[in-house]
């Protein structure tokens, strides 16, 4: 049902995790897709070699999307690969494991997270949004700690709950275009990085939380962008699709 054929695609943060995992699906449906990566060039070379097999045309590209330079250059060498661009997924971004508390948080960890999940958004998808096709796709991550706050992450829930008004603000602006603006705000998923905070004690706790009974998988994220960025969701612009098996009901 989802058709992506033709389609070109860019996936930031896409060496491992739910950016690897969509930019699979991506690939299965047919577009070709550049991975975006910023330290780890083996995994980023390998998620490349696994699209190659599937018959799609795939690149790495290296880019520190907290910087505006590099964002732009990152954007550039898309186009110039792909030939144009249809779809942007933005999946870059940060989550520091150890809680935090406000009163204990140094300014250098705030901007840190400042830097990584909401410069680099806003850096990497304004130089998207230039280069997308009218009737293009922009698909960001966001977090249910920006729907309903995170306690001992508040650089975090604060830097998640501003994409999901960045979201809301640039899907009217980019409408007249046909430009479709939404995110996915997953709960706890299965990566690598989370992985050091879940503790048998905090799995536990987590999976008695979710409704559904387990904690997600890359996967399960991916399915529902590959969705969002179909013309199955061209009727769909400024959601917050909640990924998070029933454990916050925002929606």
């Amino acid at each position: 049902m989802i058709d992506l054929s033709g389609k070109t695609a860019l996936v930031t943060g896409a060496s491992r995790g739910i950016g690897a995992a969509t930019a699979r699906l991506l690939a299965r449906c047919g577009a070709d897709v550049v991975v975006a990566y910023r330290a780890r060039a083996a995994d980023a070379a390998a998620v490349v070699l696994e699209l190659e097999a599937m018959g799609r045309r795939a690149t790495a590209v290296a880019a520190d999307l907290g910087d505006r330079g590099e964002a732009e250059r990152l954007v550039q060498q898309s186009v110039a690969f792909l030939g144009g661009l249809d779809v942007f997924v933005g999946n870059a971004g940060i989550w520091p494991p150890d809680d935090i508390p406000l009163a204990h948080m140094t300014e250098a960890h705030w901007r840190r997270t400042m830097r990584e999940n909401v410069d680099a958004m806003f850096f990497s998808t304004a130089a998207a949004a230039r280069a997308l096709r009218d009737d293009g796709r922009i698909v960001l991550v966001s977090s249910t700690a920006g729907q309903r706050g995170e306690a001992g992450h508040a650089d975090y829930a604060a830097s998640k709950g501003a994409m999901i008004s960045f979201v809301k603000s640039l899907c009217v602006e980019l409408a007249p275009r046909g430009i479709t603006v939404n995110s996915v705000a997953p709960g706890w998923v299965e990566t690598e990085m989370s992985a050091p905070a879940l503790t048998p004690e905090v799995r536990a706790r987590a999976e008695r939380s979710i409704p559904i009974g387990r904690i997600a998988s890359p996967d399960d994220v991916a399915g529902p962008i590959a969705f969002l960025c179909s013309s199955l969701a061209r009727h769909v612009t400024g959601e917050i699709l909640n990924v998070n098996g029933g454990s916050v009901l925002a929606g």
